[in-house]
């Protein structure tokens, strides 16, 4: 059966519920998509039949856990395309995957070391490096963004040099929607003895994701933007990589032997996750992933493209040639993800926002975005973001054009 967002939006009850209380048009997926009910009733399964903690009880719950959180693995792992589970570290999200490896990675690394990132990156992709630059004394070197919000690859030649480490950069902007040339940074990255990982937060959505094809040798991604439930997350390396790196936190779970004067570690992935994990968030991630992967990813893709063109299309129309309206990223027809950031002059993203959900029940994003270092690059006191996922439809978008069309009378 073809494609239908209508259909697909009666998979998640709270998209059924919120018109009782009036209108409302949900385009803050960028943020935090909605969880469909399939995957609710997954968690809520394991909360009644299964709740335990895993991987050192014997008794029938504790196994019955550990069955379903290491089953959750394996669909995170055939979600991304790779062949060994073992190589999926559980996080509480890309914030915590990226902590993690700078903890990890970074303890190897000296002062003449240096790390490649970028200024189109969210803060989650800075501020662990940063971190690691004032207790190892690394260098951070940051890829420039070109005019339409894309990585500058052309610099990457001049950047990535023999001291190069790890190249730190986002595989989809949430600020642009640019989506990155990742294969061929991947090439050169390697050529230098340099390490890739990619900020998966924004891609891993629109997947499924062929990791082996991007080249990439770390990738980290959230639950709470592929449909499925918060504190969770995944930071995915290479196995080699993965066995000659040291734990970044320490405690229960992650320990092969402990005494008074040392301890030892358990192999990938168990080393990296220390403590009790998310144990109902992994298991309710895998459901989210099983179900993205049934979906006609390809019919959606088309979808969220020509809704995510309709909207530059008709802010541009609204602005009427004014230049009032400066929309970020790629332009109409350039490969983006499902999701149009734009700055009006004059008019506070907060105002727009407030407008827009106040008199036209449009929920979207303004600010930052996490991303205050590409906003003083361009000049811009914040920005305000639409963001669509496969539920939304034309009449989302509609809703808000036809709000911004009403917010530019009344507040520009």
């Amino acid at each position: 059966m073809a494609f239908d967002p209508e259909i697909l939006a009666r998979e998640f009850t709270i998209l059924k519920t919120l018109p009782s209380k009036g209108t409302f048009h949900y385009l803050d997926n960028a943020a935090m998509a909605q969880v469909p009910d399939c995957v609710i009733k997954t968690m809520v399964e394991h909360e009644t039949t299964r709740r335990s903690n895993v991987k050192r009880g014997i008794h029938r719950l504790a196994e019955a856990a550990t069955e379903a959180f290491e089953n959750a693995r394996l669909q995170v792992a055939a979600y991304l395309g790779v062949s060994h589970a073992d190589e999926v570290i559980f996080t509480g999200g890309t914030t915590a995957g990226i902590n993690i490896l700078a903890l990890s990675f970074g303890q190897d690394l000296k002062q003449d070391d240096e790390i490649l990132l970028s200024e189109l990156e969210h803060h989650s992709n800075i501020i662990p490096w940063q971190m690691l630059k004032q207790r190892r004394g690394v260098s951070l070197r940051y890829l420039p963004v070109t005019d339409d919000g894309r990585l500058d690859l052309e610099r990457a030649g001049d950047l990535i040099t023999t001291k190069t480490r790890l190249v730190a950069v986002t595989h989809g902007s949430n600020v642009t929607g640019a989506i990155t040339d990742v294969r061929s940074l991947a090439r050169l990255a390697h050529s230098k003895g340099a390490k890739l990982m990619l900020d998966g937060a924004q891609v891993a959505p629109h997947g499924p994701i062929d990791l082996p094809e991007t080249g990439a040798d770390f990738y980290v991604f959230s639950g709470h933007k592929v449909y499925g439930p918060t504190g969770v997350g995944v930071l995915w390396g290479r196995m080699d990589l993965l066995e000659k790196l040291p734990p970044a936190l320490g405690g229960g779970e992650m320990i092969h032997e402990v005494t008074i004067k040392c301890s030892s570690f358990e192999d990938p992935p168990h080393r990296f996750e220390a403590g009790t994990p998310p144990v109902t968030q992994a298991v309710g991630l895998g459901a989210a992933l099983e179900w993205l992967s049934r979906q006609d990813l390809h019919d959606i893709h088309k979808h969220l493209t020509g809704l995510t063109n309709r909207i530059m299309e008709g802010l541009t129309n609204i602005d009427k040639g004014m230049n009032r309206i400066r929309i970020l990223g790629p332009g109409p027809g350039k490969p983006r993800l499902p999701l149009v950031s734009f700055a009006v002059r004059d008019v506070h993203p907060h105002d727009i926002c407030q407008f827009l959900n106040d008199r036209h029940g449009v929920a979207l994003r303004g600010g930052y975005h996490c991303a205050q270092p590409l906003h003083d690059l361009w000049n811009l006191d914040c920005s305000t973001r639409a963001s669509l996922a496969a539920f939304n439809q034309v009449s989302d978008v509609e809703a808000f054009l036809n709000g911004m069309e009403d917010c530019m009378k009344v507040l520009s």
